[in-house]
């Protein structure tokens, strides 16, 4: 008997807190309120739209076929050859690959320029007249 009424003492608690809870989560009457919020007028929006990439493709061909092919798009470029078969391997033997991926290229180097470069500061250097001796 004491084990059930202490039982009942616990649930009663616990049903009051719940419902003391639920009484103070009740949404009140009076709107919130609100603040003003100043207009703005609206400028048109332009959009710009980028110029479409050049693209250049050069192919190399001997006696009809294609040997390489080389692709320029914007800043990037890449080569493509053909997978040509070894001796007599077909595509997809043990001896002949199936696929050929593309040659990036990633710097280029154009040693004539600094040649000139370095002509035109000697020349350069040859008209200006030495600094006077004291």
């Amino acid at each position: 008997m004491m084990r059930n009424s202490k039982l009942w003492q616990v649930l009663l608690l616990s049903l009051s807190a719940l419902a003391a809870t639920a009484h103070a989560q009740s949404p009140s009457d009076a709107p919130p309120k609100l603040e003003k919020i100043e207009e703005v007028a609206d400028d048109p929006i332009t959009v710009n739209a980028k110029p479409a990439a050049e693209k250049q493709i050069t192919e190399k061909r001997e006696g009809g076929r294609v040997t390489e092919v080389k692709v320029k798009s914007g800043k990037s470029s890449y080569t493509l050859k053909p997978n040509n078969p070894i001796g007599t391997a077909l595509p997809g033997d043990a001896t002949g690959s199936a696929n050929r991926g593309p040659m990036w290229t990633v710097k280029e180097f154009d040693l004539g320029k600094k040649k000139q470069k370095s002509k035109d500061e000697d020349g350069a250097a040859d008209e200006s007249a030495p600094p006077a001796a004291k």
